[in-house]
C-alpha cells in the first residue's frame, strides 16, 4: 500500500475525449516526489523539442508532492507545468490554498493533459471517478462567477476548483491558474495553455483520507510545530502583516522598486505599508490547509465609485508594489481595485503591473502616444489608467493586445529603444525584490529555468549574521557561518547552490516556504520526521537533496532542448548600476565581472560544463538521469 502518495496519475487526452490512470511504482516517487521533478519526466519523454506552447502538443500537468494535504502545517502546496508561453522555457507554478489536498483525498497524484477539446470543457474529479464536462456556458465567465456555477451544478459547497479567467481563455501570456479564487499558480502564464487546450476549470472532490504510515507521529509533530509557529516572531510577522509587512523596510532603506525601476526611493512609500493597509482596506486573515500561519489578507472596499469585494482575497508585497510604487501610485484602495481584477481574469500581477510600468515610461519618453493608447493618459501615477489598461491586457484589446504578450515581445514590436525600459530574465518580467542589496537572490534570478522569480531560493538575509535562522538551525547542511547580503564571492555562491536544491525539493514535497527553516521555524528535523511517517520511508536528507537536484538538471536539459543557453542567464542592465535616489543614492551595483565569475563557478558546482551551463554526462549518472545523456550530446 503506498504512503503520502495515492500511486495514481491521470492521462487525459482532451482531443480524443479519453483518459486513463497509470500506477507509477515506488521507485518512481522516492526519485521524483512530485512537483515539476515528475512532471519534467513526462515532458521530456513525451514533448518534442520546440513544441508551440499553445498547441495541442503541449502537455500541461497538475502534479501534487508526497507531502500535500498531510495534516501538518504548511503542506497544501501542488504545481502546474508546461512549456511557457511567456518565456519559451519549462514552465512552472507552484500554489497553496485547498486545490492540491483534494486532489490527493480524491485519489489521485497528478493529472496529465495533452490535446485540445474543440469546444470548452472542464474536468470532474470525484473520489476516483474522472468526467469531462461541457464548458461552454461557463466560457469568458469571471473566475468568481464561474466557481459559483461549477459549484451550483455539481450540487456540492465543498468542490474545490482550479481554473482560468478570460485571460486565459484569450491566452495572454501571463494568464495564470486559481484556486478558490485567491491561491495562484502564477508567473509563465499557464493559464493561458489551460486556455488553448480549451479547458475551463477541474473541479475536485474527496472524501477519503490520504493514507499515511505512521499518523500519531505526525499528530504529535505537526502539534510541535504548530505551537513554535504560533509563539515565533518570524510566523507571527507573517500573521499580523502578511507579506506586505515587507513594504516598510523596502522603503525605508530605498529599495523599493518604484518608477518602473529608475530608483528605489518612493516618498510616498508609506500610503503603501502594512500598517497603513491594515488601518485602511483589511477584512480579515485567512490561510490554507492545515496550516496556522494564515498569512493571507482579505481587503474590502466600499466607496462610491470603487468597489472591492472580500471574495479574491487581497494584495500581497509583489502586487503592492508591481501596481504600487512600480507604477508611481500611492493609493492602496486602487491596487486593490487591480488584484480583484486581476484575480477575476486570472492575470499574473506581477507581469501586469510591470507590462504597464513598462508602457508607462515608453510613454514618458514619446515611444508610445495617446494614438498608441487610444486616448488613455499613461501617466506614472495615474490610477484609473493603470485600471483601464488591465481591463484591455485581459481582454487583448488596443494597447492590451501588445502588453499581453509581455514587455519583452512587447519592447521588440514597439522598438525605438523600448528595449533598454524593460526588466526580464528569460522573457519573464523581474519580481519585486531588489538583487543589488540580495545578491545570491539575484544569482537565482538568472539562474531559474523558468525566468526570474522571488521564491526560488530563500533571501539573504536569512544567513546575515550568528543570530540568522539559516545559521542556527540549518548547520545539518554545513551552514556554518554567515555571509553579507551583498557578498558575492565564492561561499555565497556555493551558500545558494545548496538553497537553489533545498527549495526546489520544498516544492517536489508540496512544502510551503513560510512553515519551515529558514524562513520560519518548523525545523529540519521535523519535516524529515514528517515526511518519514507520512510515507514509511527510511529516508534521509542525503537522498531528498539528491531529488532537488534532479528536478534542477531535468530543467535544465528541458531548456537546453528548447535552444536556451547560458546566454540566458543573466540579469536585467538596471542591477549593474547604482541605486539612483534615496539613502542608496550612488551604491551597490554588481560588478558584472564578479556576476560571471560566480555564474561559472556556479555551473562548475553543479558539474556543468562551465562553458555552456550544461550537465556533464558524470552528473546525470550520478543522479540516475543517464537516460538523458543523449540530449546532452
Amino acid at each position: 500500500m503506498p504512503y503520502g502518495y495515492t500511486g495514481n496519475i491521470i492521462h487525459l487526452d482532451l482531443t480524443t475525449k479519453k483518459h486513463w490512470i497509470e500506477h507509477p511504482p515506488e521507485n518512481f516517487y522516492r526519485t521524483y516526489c512530485g512537483g515539476r521533478a515528475l512532471a519534467l519526466y513526462y515532458m521530456l519523454k513525451e514533448m518534442k523539442p520546440k513544441t508551440d506552447p499553445l498547441s495541442p502538443d503541449n502537455l500541461l500537468i497538475f502534479a501534487s508532492g508526497v507531502l500535500t494535504g498531510v495534516p501538518a502545517p504548511a503542506l497544501p502546496r501542488y504545481t502546474v507545468c508546461a512549456k511557457s508561453p511567456l518565456t519559451g522555457a519549462q514552465g512552472e507554478a507552484e500554489a497553496g490554498g485547498w486545490w492540491g489536498p483534494e486532489l490527493k483525498k480524491a485519489g489521485f497524484d497528478a493529472v496529465i493533459i495533452k490535446g485540445s477539446s474543440s469546444t470548452p470543457v472542464y474536468l470532474w474529479i470525484n473520489d476516483g471517478k474522472v468526467e469531462i464536462k461541457d464548458a461552454t456556458h461557463l466560457w469568458g465567465k469571471d473566475t468568481g462567477t464561474a466557481q459559483k456555477m461549477i459549484k451550483e451544478e455539481l450540487a456540492d459547497d465543498k468542490i474545490r476548483i482550479a481554473q482560468i479567467g478570460p485571460a486565459g481563455e484569450n491566452l495572454v501570456r501571463f494568464a495564470n491558474i486559481v484556486n478558490e479564487l485567491k491561491h495562484f499558480n502564477g508567473r509563465n502564464g499557464l493559464g493561458a495553455v489551460m486556455g488553448s487546450k480549451k479547458l475551463k476549470a477541474i473541479a475536485v472532490r474527496g472524501t477519503k483520507p490520504i493514507n499515511l504510515f505512521d499518523k500519531e507521529r505526525i499528530s504529535q509533530t505537526a502539534k510541535q510545530i504548530t505551537k513554535k509557529i504560533i509563539d515565533s516572531p518570524l510566523s507571527r510577522g507573517l500573521r499580523d502583516l502578511g507579506t506586505p509587512g515587507a513594504v516598510r523596510p523596502m522603503y525605508e532603506a530605498g529599495c523599493l522598486p518604484s518608477y518602473n525601476w529608475t530608483t528605489g526611493y518612493f516618498k510616498e512609500g508609506e500610503s503603501l505599508t502594512a500598517e497603513t493597509y491594515n488601518e485602511t482596506i483589511l477584512k480579515k486573515i485567512e490561510g490554507c490547509y492545515a496550516c496556522p500561519v494564515r498569512c493571507k489578507r482579505v481587503v474590502e472596499v466600499d466607496e462610491s465609485g470603487l468597489k472591492v469585494s472580500p471574495l479574491y482575497g487581497g494584495p500581497e508585497y509583489e502586487t503592492i508594489v508591481s501596481f504600487g510604487s512600480v507604477c508611481g501610485i500611492s493609493d492602496l484602495k486602487y491596487v486593490a481595485k487591480a488584484n480583484e481584477l486581476c484575480n477575476k481574469y486570472a492575470m499574473d500581477t506581477i507581469s501586469a503591473g510591470m507590462a504597464i510600468a513598462f508602457a508607462m515610461q515608453c510613454y514618458q519618453e514619446g515611444i508610445l502616444d495617446k494614438e498608441d493608447t487610444q486616448g488613455i493618459e499613461l501617466t506614472f501615477g495615474n490610477k484609473e489608467a493603470m485600471l483601464e489598461m488591465i481591463e484591455k491586457i485581459a481582454h487583448r484589446e488596443g494597447l492590451g493586445e501588445l502588453l499581453s504578450h509581455g514587455s519583452y515581445l512587447a519592447a521588440q514590436k514597439i522598438g525605438k529603444g523600448s528595449e533598454k525600459f524593460i526588466h526580464q530574465v528569460k522573457g519573464q518580467e523581474i519580481p519585486m525584490h531588489d538583487p543589488r542589496l540580495k545578491t545570491g537572490l539575484g544569482l537565482q534570478y538568472a539562474l531559474s529555468d523558468y525566468g526570474a522569480d522571488h521564491m526560488k531560493a530563500p533571501h539573504d538575509p536569512f544567513f546575515k549574521d550568528q543570530d540568522s535562522v539559516g545559521i542556527k538551525e540549518m548547520k545539518g547542511l554545513g551552514i556554518l557561518e554567515p555571509i553579507s547580503p551583498t557578498d558575492m564571492g565564492k561561499k555565497k555562491v556555493a551558500l545558494f547552490k545548496l538553497w537553489d536544491i533545498y527549495w526546489s525539493l520544498l516544492d517536489l514535497l508540496g512544502v510551503c516556504v513560510f512553515g519551515y527553516v529558514p524562513r520560519s521555524v518548523g525545523s529540519m528535523e521535523e519535516l524529515l520526521e514528517i515526511i518519514r511517517s507520512a510515507t514509511g520511508w527510511r529516508t534521509s536528507w542525503f537522498e531528498l537533496m539528491q531529488v532537488g537536484e534532479r528536478s534542477i538538471n531535468m530543467a535544465r536539459i528541458f531548456n537546453y532542448r528548447e535552444g536556451f543557453t547560458s546566454k540566458d542567464d543573466t540579469l536585467p542592465e538596471v542591477f549593474f548600476n547604482n541605486f539612483k535616489g534615496g539613502p542608496l543614492d550612488g551604491k551597490l551595483a554588481i560588478n558584472k565581472e564578479d556576476f560571471e565569475k560566480a555564474l561559472r563557478l556556479r555551473y562548475e558546482l553543479m558539474g556543468w560544463n562551465p562553458d555552456i551551463g550544461i550537465p556533464a554526462p558524470a552528473k546525470l549518472i550520478e543522479l540516475g538521469l543517464d537516460w538523458l545523456i543523449d540530449e546532452v550530446g
